[in-house]
């Protein structure tokens, strides 16, 4: 990658902004800003990537646990379509677990409430962006694996695994990571391509286990504290290899 990506975080009143490096490693906060309007907001955003020499912008789409939109993502569409009037260039990626990784990762710092407030937005912006070069990484060690080798290696990070829905759709996810936590296996799967109600890149942690037969499987899961907790977990363990 050559080109940096600056990442908002929008919200009603202020918009978490992130930007990567020029090799799309990781995400560096920039500030936390509030908005004033469309105009001045849109003005503001385009300076910042001018600034980082990009066009590249990332929103993070909220959606609920279900993977729908509800009237937030309408909104960070509406502000993504000024964005795109401008001459910026806009992708979605998935930030249902942000926040709340955001303000835990605030709270393991021992930071104030008031401090807090000010710079959950912007570090919910990293925790959008890292997550998002962690997606990229992943399918680019699969896609190269696949030019090395005449068959895919089985399991390994970066597989693209088919899996079913309950309407019967046949959905492609990218095995973007395991994750290990309090003695079992996660995954997090990142979803390659649109599908029904599955949006691309839209990601989910599943729990990894057996059938009756042996075979390696995936298990949803509904507890959305667990989630959050594996998904920080992730992102501990990510930091500390890096």
């Amino acid at each position: 990658m050559n080109e940096r990506i600056v990442a908002l975080d929008v919200g009603d009143r202020r918009i978490g902004i992130a930007v990567c490096d020029r090799l799309g490693m990781t995400a560096q906060p920039i500030e936390t800003y509030t908005r004033v309007g469309y105009g001045p907001d849109v003005r503001h955003i385009a300076a910042l990537a001018q600034q980082h020499e990009t066009n590249r912008i990332l929103c993070g789409l909220p959606r609920n646990m279900d993977g729908s939109q509800g009237g937030q993502a309408q909104k960070v569409r509406e502000f993504a379509a000024k964005l795109e009037e401008a001459g910026l260039s806009v992708e979605y990626y998935d930030e249902r677990l942000t926040t709340v990784l955001a303000e835990d990762a605030l709270l393991e710092a021992n930071m104030s409430r008031a401090d807090r407030k000010k710079k959950v937005d912007m570090v919910a912006a990293v925790v959008i962006l890292q997550s998002y070069l962690d997606a990229q990484a992943a399918q680019s060690r699969r896609s190269e694996a696949l030019e090395e080798a005449d068959d895919a290696p089985e399991e390994e990070d970066g597989d693209l695994l088919d899996m079913e829905d309950e309407d019967g759709n046949v959905i492609s996810f990218v095995l973007s990571a395991r994750i290990p936590y309090r003695g079992e296996e996660y995954v997090l799967l990142t979803c390659a391509e649109d599908a029904g109600d599955v949006a691309k890149d839209e990601t989910f942690i599943m729990k990894s286990t057996t059938d009756g037969d042996g075979n390696p499987c995936y298990l949803s899961l509904d507890d959305e504290h667990l989630i959050n907790e594996i998904y920080a977990a992730h992102l501990r363990q990510n930091e500390r290899d890096s």
